[in-house]
């Protein structure tokens, strides 16, 4: 960032290099998984760097910084749309049942081997289905593997709230995608009794 301060351009490639296509999956991640509004948001937040260098704060971890920013961003994009456009594609993917109560019913009509892109695909609907601050602090957490000080200080909240917010992300998360425990669960039944 000094040297982006200085005028050097190949600081600001290096700085695009590392960090264009992960800022890119964060903003897709948090941003309604809308790939053209990610590139925008992300040649916005290179574009403050470029417009105002020094604006970075040298007291802090320049990633963290990053991140900050890009949240704000994400955060003020919220505050935009007052409520969150439903643009998950969910009508290609049936609602699953969102705990595993049953045991003689759909979870016996699964394959024996569910595809991983079906599985990934709950996974987004489930994240997505998140608040938006339970939703951060999961992406930044598990997507990002940002750790709990450093989210804690992007959120500028406390450390016990983000793990608050984790546990709970988790839990919810845990309950949308209970039915495919469920098939595991029969699966390993299935093998142990022959």
């Amino acid at each position: 960032m000094q040297h982006i301060v200085a005028g050097k351009t190949k600081a600001f490639d290096e700085l695009y290099c590392r960090y264009s296509t992960q800022m890119h999956y964060y903003f897709y991640r948090l941003l309604y998984q809308d790939d053209e509004k990610a590139n925008d948001f992300t040649q916005n937040l290179f574009m403050k760097i470029i417009e105002k260098p020094t604006l970075f704060d040298n007291s802090r971890k320049f990633s963290t910084w990053f991140y900050s920013v890009a949240t704000n961003m994400c955060k003020n994009e919220y505050r935009r749309n007052s409520r969150r456009p439903t643009e998950v594609k969910e009508e290609s993917i049936k609602d699953l049942p969102e705990d595993n109560t049953f045991t003689n019913g759909l979870a016996y009509y699964l394959p024996e081997n569910l595809d991983q892109e079906i599985f990934d695909q709950y996974l987004k609907i489930a994240i997505d289905k998140l608040s938006k601050n339970h939703r951060l602090c999961f992406v930044l957490r598990y997507q990002q593997e940002l750790s709990v000080n450093e989210i804690s200080e992007i959120l500028d909240c406390p450390r016990g709230t983000v793990k608050s917010r984790l546990h709970y992300a988790i839990k919810i998360i845990a309950s949308k995608m209970a039915i495919f425990n469920t098939t595991r669960k029969k699966e390993h039944h299935e093998r142990k009794t022959g």
